[in-house]
């Protein structure tokens, strides 16, 4: 059986929590693909989003999780893809709604507000919340701009 591939992006405030969850999906099983940043050297984190967001959007990875100190400018710079749903977690309630109202295919995490046990839940919840389907796919549809 093929591994699920996940990506996982990130700047200089989230690398440390990236590579922990790196290891974490790993040993979930899961095939990792990392799309940067390596290093705790400042970086932009749109560098990182847009390779992450095309991968999903390709198809390339099932799902991914960005990583940024506050996980706002992550998730702006995901969402500006038509095909991504990224959805920023800070509790468990919300990693499961996000999968579960929202169909989200990134999950942004705020490494300077969360602890690595908080981010291990969240990715949990996140990888093992099914869509609900229903009326959320009508207000899905409603989502990418129009031409």
């Amino acid at each position: 059986m093929e591994k699920v591939k996940v990506g996982v992006a990130s700047d200089h405030a989230g690398f440390d929590m990236k590579e922990f969850l790196t290891g974490y999906l790993s040993s979930k099983g899961y095939d990792v693909v990392d799309f940067g940043c390596y290093s705790e050297e400042s970086c932009d984190y749109a560098d990182f989003a847009h390779p992450l967001a095309l991968a999903v959007e390709s198809g390339d990875v099932a799902f991914g999780v960005g990583l940024c100190g506050s996980g706002e400018g992550m998730a702006m710079t995901l969402n500006k893809h038509q095909g991504i749903r990224a959805g920023l977690v800070w509790c468990r309630e919300i990693a499961g709604l996000v999968r579960q109202h929202n169909n989200a295919n990134v999950l942004v995490l705020p490494a300077r507000f969360i602890s690595n046990d908080e981010a291990m839940e969240f990715v949990d919840v996140f990888t093992s919340t099914e869509f609900e389907g229903g009326r959320h796919e009508r207000r899905i549809a409603k989502m990418p701009v129009s031409k």
